[in-house]
């Protein structure tokens, strides 16, 4: 892990370099269960420094906790731009103080449920296409 954190991170290769290796597999299962589970018109971008997809608006930030400005200390927090419109039948999301963005807090992969993800996912990609 490297220091530096107040640089402009521009490539995911300069963010996991960045990261702790606990981080570092958090933040590569996140990715690559959005990846998997969101349509073509949706893209990623480096967004605050974190990972950032998008389809219309925002749908979700993978922000580890290593990355300043996350407001949280251990961990990676996997965030819904739209938390506040998902039913989350299941209740896995967290409403902190934000009043739009639910987010759960990984701090290990094995906490990570893909099913819950993918299930959020598809809601959230129900609105973002509904432009609501």
């Amino acid at each position: 892990m490297k220091t530096g954190y107040n640089n402009k991170i521009t490539s995911l290769v300069q963010l996991f370099d960045r990261l702790p290796e606990s981080e570092r597999i958090i933040v590569d299962v996140l990715r690559q269960i959005i990846s998997e589970n969101l349509p073509n018109y949706c893209k990623e971008k480096l967004a605050f420094n974190v990972p950032y997809f998008y389809g219309h608006k925002g749908i979700c930030i993978v922000w580890p906790a290593s990355i300043p400005r996350g407001g949280f200390k251990k961990g990676v927090l996997l965030g819904l731009w739209q938390g506040n419109r998902l039913k989350d039948e299941d209740n896995y999301l967290t409403h902190g103080t934000n009043k739009k963005v639910f987010y759960k807090i990984y701090n290990d992969a094995e906490e990570i449920d893909e099913i819950a993800i993918v299930k959020l996912l598809k809601e959230a990609v129900e609105i973002d296409r509904q432009g609501r």
